[in-house]
């Protein structure tokens, strides 16, 4: 059986081993992060981009310019950002984002290791009080009140891949 290893911060190593605490440790959470890494990955993805961006040339009439310049406007991209996009997401490449889209990424992520450190917290005083033989007095108030956040937060993110891939496909 082949080994893998790597070199991460120990804050997140240690926010791993916490969550990997529920699935078994983590060799088991790994192995199966991997498997559904590997069983979700399409077969028709986009290979890497290799080699220097070329130059395509389109001529379009007017008409087209204008309808190719709304759109463009509407996503916040260029007419060759959203070229260029569309190619990409036709070719089997991830996810294409806007600027807009970009940015509530990011927002959705910062929302996301604020509650991870949250959690890492509680689970460090529940870590603690158990090894020093104390009861652990969860508030299930403020554990509820972060699943919930959680819960908004990934429908948010689902919300967003869900209208890219909407977008890209024509839908």
């Amino acid at each position: 059986m082949a080994l893998i290893s790597l070199r991460i911060p120990d804050d997140v190593a240690a926010r791993f081993s916490a969550l990997a605490l529920e699935e078994g440790g983590k060799s088991a959470l790994l192995r199966r992060m991997i498997g559904e890494a590997l069983e979700a990955r399409p077969s028709t993805s986009a290979p890497l981009p290799i080699g220097k961006p070329q130059k395509i040339t389109l001529r379009l009439r007017d008409s087209e310019m204008h309808q190719l310049a709304e759109l463009a406007r509407r996503r916040d991209m260029s007419r060759t950002g959203w070229i260029v996009a569309l190619v990409r997401a036709r070719l089997g490449a991830p996810i294409q984002l806007s600027p807009g889209e970009h940015e509530a990424l990011r927002a959705i992520m910062r929302e996301l290791n604020r509650i991870g450190a949250n959690i890492n917290q509680i689970a460090l005083a529940a870590n603690g009080g158990a090894l020093y033989g104390a009861a652990v007095d969860a508030d299930l108030s403020d554990i509820r009140e972060v699943k919930a956040v959680v819960e908004k937060t990934l429908a948010e993110l689902r919300r967003v891949f869900d209208d890219n891939a909407a977008y890209w496909e024509g839908r």
